[in-house]
C-alpha cells in the first residue's frame, strides 16, 4: 500500500537530527514523483561499520518509498581528502586505493540497498569534464572569508595550523556533485552541514530547485561515548564474523540499545515502543538486545547465522553465570590504552594490581568469556566488554 505524504515523512524523519528545510520536503513528497536521493561516500577505508550505515539505511527508507537512489563514490573527492573534523591537512588518496576501497563498498552496500534500484556514480564522471578551466570558475564563486565560516578552518586558522588550498575544493566539489546529479534530497552526517548546505547554494546559482538537506546523527561507538570509530576500537563492523557481532551488540548499555534500535533496526516505531514499555513493565533488556543482534547479523550474514551466533554466546555465557544486573564502570586511558592489571584495578574487581596479576595466571580473568593469560595486556580506548576475576566479581567496563 502506497503511504501517504505525512507517513512518508514520518518514516524518513524517524531518527533525523536536522531537515533543513522540512516544509521543502513535504512539499516535495506531496508532488507524488520520484526524488533524487543522493548520498556521497569517499572510499577512505576498505570496510563499512555499523556507523556508516546509519546513513545507507536512511537510503533503504526512501528506496522503499519509491525514489530514485545515487550512491555517489567520491572518487575525485577522496583524492582531495575530505577536511571535516581534522586538525591537520588530510592525505589524500591514490588513485588505486580509491579504486580498490570503491569496489569494496559497491560490495557491501548492497547487503543494505536494493542493487536493482540503486545507481552507483562516480563523481569524476563530471569533474574530469569540469577541467581546469571549470575548477577555476568553481572556485570563484566562494572567498576565503566564506571558506573561514567553516567551523574546522576557523579552528586551525586560529591555532596557526595549516590549512592546503586544495581542502577549500572539497566542499565546492561535493557541492558541484549536487548540481550535476540535479539532486532533490541530499544525506549526510551532522559534521557535514557546510558541505550539504554548499549544494543548496550552488543550485540556485544554476537555477535548479535547491536540494533538501537531512543530516543524521554520528553513531556512538560500543562505549557510548564517542562517535563509532575503527581508530578507536569502539566499532562493529559489518563483513565481522557473526560470533563477533553479536558478542560486541550484546555488551552495549541498555540505554545505548534503544539509539541502536532507532538508528540501525527496520522494525517500526510502534514495535519500539511496545519494547519500551515491556521494560518499564520489568522485561529483561537482553532479550530485546538479542533481538536487535540478531537482526542486525541477518542483514549482514543471513537468519541461520544469528541463530548460530546466539546459540554460541548462550553456551559461552550462562555456563559462566554471567548476571543481568552489574556494575558499569568507565576507565580512562590518557595514553590511548591500559594495562590489563590496572584496568582490573581501577574497575574494583581485584584489590591490587598485583592480585590481578596472581588471578591472571590461575586463569580466573575473562573479557567477553574469553581466558586472559597475558598479564601485559593492554585494552585500546574506545573498547567496552564483560570483564570477570573468578566465579562472583563482574563488571561491564568501558576504556576511554
Amino acid at each position: 500500500m502506497t503511504k501517504s505524504a505525512a507517513d512518508a515523512f514520518a518514516e524518513i524523519a524517524r531518527g533525523t537530527e536536522e531537515i533543513l528545510l522540512a516544509d521543502e520536503l513535504k512539499d516535495k513528497l506531496a508532488k507524488g514523483k520520484p526524488l533524487v536521493i543522493k548520498a556521497g561516500f569517499d572510499p577512505t577505508a576498505p570496510d563499512l561499520h555499523l556507523g556508516h550505515t546509519v546513513l545507507i539505511n536512511k537510503m533503504r527508507a526512501f528506496q522503499d518509498l519509491g525514489h530514485d537512489i545515487v550512491f555517489l563514490i567520491g572518487d575525485f573527492t577522496g583524492m582531495i581528502g575530505d577536511p571535516t573534523g581534522k586538525n591537520v591537512t588530510r592525505k589524500p588518496l591514490s588513485r588505486d586505493d580509491v579504486i580498490a576501497n570503491a569496489q569494496t563498498y559497491k560490495e557491501q552496500v548492497f547487503k543494505i540497498l536494493d542493487p536493482s534500484k540503486t545507481q552507483i556514480r562516480f563523481n569524476s564522471e563530471w569533474m574530469n569534464e569540469l577541467g581546469s578551466d571549470g575548477m577555476i570558475k568553481l572556485a570563484a564563486r566562494q572567498t576565503v572569508a566564506r571558506m573561514l565560516e567553516r567551523d574546522d578552518f576557523k579552528k586551525r586558522y586560529a591555532s596557526g595550523q595549516p590549512i592546503a588550498i586544495h581542502e577549500f575544493l572539497y566542499p565546492l566539489v561535493q557541492g558541484w556533485d549536487s548540481v550535476a546529479l540535479r539532486a532533490d534530497v541530499e544525506l549526510g552526517g551532522t559534521d557535514q552541514r557546510f558541505n550539504l548546505l554548499m549544494g543548496r547554494e550552488l543550485q540556485k546559482d544554476e537555477g535548479q530547485i535547491p536540494q533538501t538537506v537531512i543530516m543524521v546523527p554520528l553513531l556512538e561507538g560500543l562505549d557510548g561515548v564517542q562517535k563509532m570509530s575503527k581508530s578507536l576500537g569502539n566499532y562493529v563492523g559489518i563483513t565481522e564474523p557473526a560470533n563477533d557481532m553479536f558478542g560486541k551488540l550484546m555488551s552495549v548499555s541498555d540505554e545505548l540499545m534503544w539509539r541502536y534500535f532507532e538508528l540501525l533496526s527496520f522494525r517500526p516505531l510502534e514495535e519500539l515502543a511496545e519494547f519500551k514499555q515491556a521494560v518499564r513493565d520489568g522485561a529483561n533488556p537482553r532479550d530485546f538486545k538479542v533481538l536487535l543482534a540478531k537482526e542486525i547479523i541477518a542483514r549482514f550474514h543471513d537468519e541461520a547465522a544469528a541463530d548460530a551466533a546466539e546459540q554460541d554466546f548462550v553456551q559461552r555465557f550462562s555456563k559462566n553465570a554471567i548476571p543481568d544486573d552489574m556494575p558499569e564502570v568507565t576507565v580512562a586511558a590518557p595514553e590511548g590504552e591500559i594495562g590489563i592489571c590496572y584496568l582490573l584495578k581501577e574497575a574494583n574487581l581485584v584489590n591490587s594490581t598485583s592480585d590481578a596479576m596472581r588471578m591472571i595466571k590461575q586463569n580466573a580473568v575473562k573479557i567477553d568469556g574469553e581466558k586472559v593469560t597475558d598479564t601485559k595486556q593492554m585494552i585500546a580506548t574506545g573498547t567496552s566488554a564483560v570483564y570477570q576475576v573468578g566465579k562472583r566479581k563482574f563488571a561491564r567496563v568501558s576504556v576511554a
